[in-house]
């Protein structure tokens, strides 16, 4: 297919550019100044710990969510505990004297008690130690920012 002369694309004008002035020749590319590059470091380095802050605070709050939960779980314990030892075994005790004498029947409710909270108690304290504060990520994005800082062709 042959291009016609209304769909050929302009040529590029050899003619000088026009000002309020008169005409001027095409202006040279120059380089950025020292000021426009450490501005641009400077706009690039706040940017840098923005993120760096962000990803901090999300890594915290994904954490202090487990925290919570596993404070919950011990708070929970004390509170089923407390419970558990007012009301439930004074109807279990009471239940269990027609069968046998009513210190045996305390004495059991009490260790069935007693255990219920050490196994909430144990399984808190291990969701507790999983926790952890130390915003992994960030530290190690930090970390690879200042490798690539101190050899930044690499």
């Amino acid at each position: 297919m042959a291009i016609t002369a209304h769909e050929r694309p302009p040529a590029p004008s050899a003619a000088p550019r026009w000002t309020a002035a008169g005409p001027r020749a095409a202006e040279p590319q120059t380089e950025p100044s020292i000021g426009d590059l450490i501005g641009e470091i400077g706009a690039d380095l706040a940017h840098l710990v923005r993120d760096e802050i962000e990803l901090a605070k999300a890594e915290i709050k994904q954490e202090s969510t487990k925290a919570g939960k596993a404070a919950g779980m011990l708070g929970g314990a004390g509170y089923a505990g407390h419970l558990a030892l007012l009301l439930g075994s004074l109807t279990i005790v009471f239940a269990l004297a027609h069968v046998m004498d009513i210190a045996w029947a305390a004495l059991i409710v009490t260790a069935v008690w007693a255990v219920a909270g050490a196994v909430l108690f144990v399984n808190g304290r291990a969701q507790l130690r999983t926790v952890n504060l130390k915003p992994e990520q960030t530290v190690e994005a930090v970390k690879e920012d200042v490798r690539w800082a101190r050899h930044p062709i690499s």
